[in-house]
């Protein structure tokens, strides 16, 4: 019989697996699902962090809008679980179809979820995705791979 650190670590993989699923059918109402309320986000485009879970879909939104096909890759998931509170750190990357038939391979980022169960469910409280930075030229790194 699983123990409840072993059930909800497979809750949370399924929920990484659904904004997954989220992205790849453009349902921004499902990826909505997956996220607190109040969710502080501070993802790779500007501001520095996103407040709120109508901030994070409005991050969501343009993905649907640039691309005809989306695709979404997560990579070394690794979890730590605690009763109510969970940390995971992934590598991944969106890639896909443009509007204008171009396939592009994307970009790998890094990605940290903060996970809190809220009535009994899990949902990402924070989340952090970042590319490494060349200090010299000032520049994100996006060609690096997992």
């Amino acid at each position: 019989m699983p123990t409840q650190r072993e059930v909800d670590e497979a809750e949370i993989r399924e929920l990484v697996g659904r904004i997954v699923e989220g992205l790849q059918g453009k349902d921004l109402e499902g990826l909505k699902r997956l996220y607190a309320t109040d969710i502080v986000s501070f993802d790779v485009e500007p501001p520095l962090q996103h407040v709120g879970i109508e901030a994070k879909l409005k991050n969501w939104a343009p993905v649907f809008t640039f691309f005809e096909r989306v695709s979404y890759e997560v990579r070394d998931l690794t979890l730590t679980v605690g009763d109510d509170v969970a940390f995971g750190h992934a590598f991944a990357r969106l890639s896909g179809t443009l509007k204008n038939g171009t396939a592009t391979s994307g970009m790998w980022v890094r990605v940290t979820y903060c996970l809190q169960k809220i009535d009994g469910t899990w949902l990402i409280a924070h989340d952090q995705v970042s590319v490494p930075l060349d200090i010299a030229s000032g520049k994100g790194v996006v060609d690096l791979e997992p």
